[in-house]
This record gives structure tokens, sequence and C-alpha cells, in this order.
């Protein structure tokens, strides 16, 4: 028995390194390089195309808690990462070029994975399948997922930060700090005095913008909105956002500052900074324009513009069970952003356990509904079983869990539901799991 896996991303890698782990011959289809995407600049598989970042290492956070959530499970992905990640404070940040390179080579190593380079433009429901195609599916399959699901597919926008050189950068007009001085100094911070954010501010709302094709209707997920959509909304979201100089002290004054630019190293040589934060849809003249009346950027070489792209995903709770497996349809399995998971490790996660329960099917088991007290099991509940009208793409946080029992205060709160979160996911892999999952060894 043969099980395919559509899409090669975060999602779709997890997923057949799941599956090759069980001893499953794996067929994996990816449609680049013969056909690309507006935001991928690769073949490679697991190809990070916005941040380097995966988020948060802290239990006590929504990403961090799904993180060891997957440690217990046994991701292949994650543990890349860890072996390629870079500083980033309480943060999992990874070198790009070095994590999507070892994530590929990983794979075309595994004896029972057959790579196929072409796009999928329909689904063989007699084929066990997980479907991983991401946020930038293509219209042929995009099309046929919208006629045999019965409703049209939803959409929204997602944008880029740009990534700066950093020797091209004045590091003198900056400082290294994390916020509230937690975890090193891994951050690279520009302060800015309020004249100079005056300036800044007036000339990013005027900017010019790459104009949405006339089939684009400008919708964006919260927590990924572009920095003029920010300002557009009023001097002071900047401020108490991506700008906001809270638990920061300039060490040069000894002063918290007006407001400041947070810089995320890009790679392990520190050759390369993104800007957190800062995703845009600017032109890149304009870009290059604004961005440099930042204080340190006078004279800043962008090895990758901001840009923005279209992120298709599809209203899950109308056919997904809680094991991503689609209703009535036995077999074929969704993963990724697709299906409304939000974020890398959110990707990761989906991939795992459509992974783990694409091989149960096929070997006679029933798929697993992983534990609503669980950040994996909460995260999935909410992509089947949310308000099918109202559905948006969903990230791992704290929100989806549920509260404790008994009156707790809520500075106890986070950290209960993380502990039992995490004694429910050890007695859930110990209880059901009958392979381990990682083969990255």
């Amino acid at each position: 028995m043969e099980i395919r896996v559509i899409g090669a991303g975060l999602a779709g890698s997890e997923a057949a390194l799941v599956i090759s782990a069980a001893g499953i011959p794996v067929r994996l289809y990816e449609m680049r390089p013969l056909k690309m995407t507006p935001a991928h600049k690769s073949d490679h598989f697991a190809e990070l195309v916005c941040s380097n970042s995966l988020g948060s290492v802290k239990e006590t956070d929504g990403k961090g808690l799904l993180k060891k959530e997957l440690e217990i499970y046994g991701s292949n992905l994650l543990e890349i990462a860890k072996r390629m990640s870079v500083p980033a404070g309480k943060a999992l940040a990874v070198d790009r070029w070095a994590f999507q390179t070892a994530v590929t080579e990983f794979i075309m190593r595994r004896r029972n994975v057959e790579i196929v380079r072409e796009e999928v433009k329909r689904i063989e429901e007699d084929v066990p399948t997980v479907v991983a195609t991401g946020p930038l599916t293509s219209d042929a399959l995009a099309t046929y997922l919208g006629e045999v699901l019965g409703e049209e597919h939803l959409f929204f926008y997602d944008a880029i930060s740009p990534i700066v050189e950093a020797d091209s950068l004045d590091f003198s007009k900056g400082f290294f700090a994390n916020r509230y001085e937690e975890g090193g100094e891994d951050y690279l911070n520009f302060p800015m005095t309020e004249e100079e954010f005056d300036r800044f501010y007036e000339e990013l709302v005027k900017a010019d913008r790459v104009a949405p094709h006339p089939f684009e209707d400008e919708r964006y997920f919260e927590s990924c909105m572009p920095i003029e959509v920010l300002a557009s909304r009023g001097r002071e979201t900047l401020l108490f956002g991506p700008m906001r100089p809270v638990g920061l002290i300039d060490p040069r004054t000894g002063k918290r500052p007006f407001c400041v630019v947070q810089l995320r190293r890009e790679n392990r040589e520190g050759t390369m900074y993104n800007m957190v934060g800062f995703q845009t849809r600017l032109t890149y003249p304009e870009q290059k324009r604004v961005f440099r009346l930042i204080p340190g950027f006078e004279n800043a070489r962008f090895f990758r513009y901001g840009s923005i792209h279209r992120n298709t995903y599809l209203n899950s709770p109308s056919f997904l069970e809680p094991t991503l497996e689609w209703r009535g349809h036995e077999g074929i399995f969704f993963a990724g952003q697709l299906i409304g998971v939000e974020g890398y490790v959110e990707s990761i996660a989906s991939g795992l356990v459509a992974g783990i329960n694409v091989v149960r099917r096929v070997t006679g088991e029933n798929p697993l509904v992983f534990p609503d007290e669980t950040m994996t099991g909460a995260l999935l509940g909410y992509v089947s079983r949310g308000r099918g009208k109202d559905f948006q793409p969903m990230n791992a946080n704290f929100g989806l869990l549920p509260l404790p029992s008994g009156r707790v205060r809520k500075s106890e709160r986070r950290r209960l539901q993380a502990r039992r979160a995490l004694e429910k996911a050890r007695e859930f892999r110990d209880l059901h799991f009958n392979f381990q999952p990682l083969c990255v060894i």
C-alpha cells in the first residue's frame, strides 16, 4: 500500500517523514520548480516564505506549548529546526537556508519516499492521501476543491517582512537587547525620537502600495497585518504595536525610547536581519525610501523586500473531522495552512497528526482524536468544529484550551493549563502511539 502526500511544505514534509517512519511507501508530490508560487524562491521542501522564527519556546505561550507537545510526539521538522537554530531570545528561529536544505536532503535520503515534481490538479479518492498544498495552493487544485466541497474556498492576505543586509546598517545608532532583559541580547533595536517617528509615520501612510488585482478582495489576518495598514488605523497603533518600546532601555541614555524598530537575526552568521513586524505591501522603491528614514537605515540594502500574496484556506469545519480526515471520504486527510491553522509550528503539528492518522487508517486502525486539553487537540478541534460562515485561520493560543477546574488565580492559569496539556500529551502518546513518528536521528 502506498500513501500520497500532495505538497512538500512544512505540513507535507512532516507528514511524509511520519509515514516513512512507519515503513509505508510515500509518493510526495511537489509542483515546484515546474510551477512556482508568488512567494516561494526555491524548489526546496519546507521553505519558510515569511519570518524565520517559529515563535516562543516558553510553555506558557501558545506556540511554545505546541512545540513541547511536538517534542513529546516526535516531530521530525521540530528536531531539524532545533539543529538549525539561530539566537532569538526565548523564540526558536532558524537559519532559513540551512533548515530547508536539511529537510529536503533528509526526505530525499529516505528509501521509501518517491518524489514526484508535478502539479496535482485533483484528488484520487481511492488512494490514501494527505493534502497539504498550503496557502498558495494552485488555482487548478483550489478550483477542484471548491467544486467537490460544495462551497467557495476562502482566502486572506499574508505579507512578508523585508530582510536587511547587516553591514549596510549603522550599528552605532542601535543597541542589542531583548524586552525586559529576557534571554540575552538577540534583537537589534533602533530607537526613534518622537520627531523622527512623526516624519517616518507621515511618509509611511502616504507611500505607494502594490495595487491588488481586480479579482482580489483585500482581507488580512490580524496577527500578520501590513505595517502601512496598521499605520492607517492611527498613529498610536504603531506605538502600541510593532514599534512599542515597552521593556527596552537604551543603554546610551538609560531611558526607554519613544519607539523602536526591532530586528531579528536571519541567519547564524548574522549577515541578515529581519524587520520584526514590518510585513508590507509597499512598492519596492517606496520600501527603500521610507524605511531608510529609520535612524541607522540611511544606507540600508535589502536582501529581500517585503511582498504580499494571496493565501487560500478552506472552510474546514464544514468538511473536516478532528482527525483531519475528510468527512465521508475515508483515507483522505488535509493538513497545513490550507485547513486554517496559522503559523509554521501549527502547520507542522497538523502534518504530524495527518501522517499518524493516515497510517492508522491504512493499517486497519481508527484515526486518533487528540485530547482537547492539549494545544494540538484544541487547535484541530477549532479547525474542525469552529463556526462555519465565520471561520477564520487560527494560531496556537491559550484561548483554545479549556480552563482549569476550580478557582484559580489568573497568574497561575496558564501554568496549570500547560502542565495539564503536557501530562495529557504524554499519556496519549504512551496509550495510542504504536510506532515512533520521529525518523530524524
